[in-house]
């Protein structure tokens, strides 16, 4: 190959790769915030482009749908429960399981009033919604109101409620219902 042939060889490979580039960030400017993708280990204290702020108690977050939801917010380990109206009629903090959902929507496929959870707890008001890596995802309570961290090394999916949380979450969120789990 000549010098200048291998010049512009060069020259078209840089702006094919500038194309490109652009339109990624295009394409992420213009993409619903986290659906989608893999979740992130959670560091304490993060900030920057990599890690916006938790969202307000009183503030929905962005991207999180339209109509009656249940809304989850993994970053903020935070429910808002949102009408028709698109407002959020309450919303409380909850105790992550150490299986987290993917962001996206889903829909209620089961309901049990009161099983033992996948850690051996005696629990109530289960509202189930995903399976990630082959672990069921759930808002529950435990019967005895306690919420302790989840150990790492046990696989589970049971998002921790107190017991009147998981009374208004099993009264508002039937089969079917919408959940949608924000980062």
């Amino acid at each position: 190959m000549s010098r200048s042939s291998s010049g512009f060889v060069a020259a078209l490979t840089a702006a094919a790769m500038a194309a490109v580039g652009f339109l990624a960030y295009q394409a992420s400017a213009n993409a619903p915030e986290d659906l989608g993708r893999e979740p992130a280990a959670k560091s304490p204290g993060a900030s920057g482009p990599e890690s916006p702020a938790k969202p307000k108690p009183d503030q929905l977050p962005a991207h999180s749908g339209t109509g009656e939801r249940v809304v989850y917010s993994l970053r903020a380990d935070r429910v808002w429960l949102v009408g028709e109206d698109n407002r959020a009629q309450t919303s409380y903090r909850v105790t992550p399981s150490s299986v987290d959902p993917l962001p996206g929507s889903y829909r209620v496929t089961s309901r049990s009033e009161s099983v033992v959870g996948s850690d051996g707890v005696p629990i109530e008001h289960v509202v189930r919604f995903a399976v990630t890596d082959g672990v069921v995802i759930g808002f529950s309570a435990a019967v005895d109101g306690s919420t302790p961290k989840p150990d790492p090394d046990k696989r589970t999916g049971g998002i921790r409620q107190s017991r009147s949380d998981a009374n208004v979450m099993w009264k508002f969120a039937g089969e079917g219902g919408k959940v949608v789990v924000v980062r």
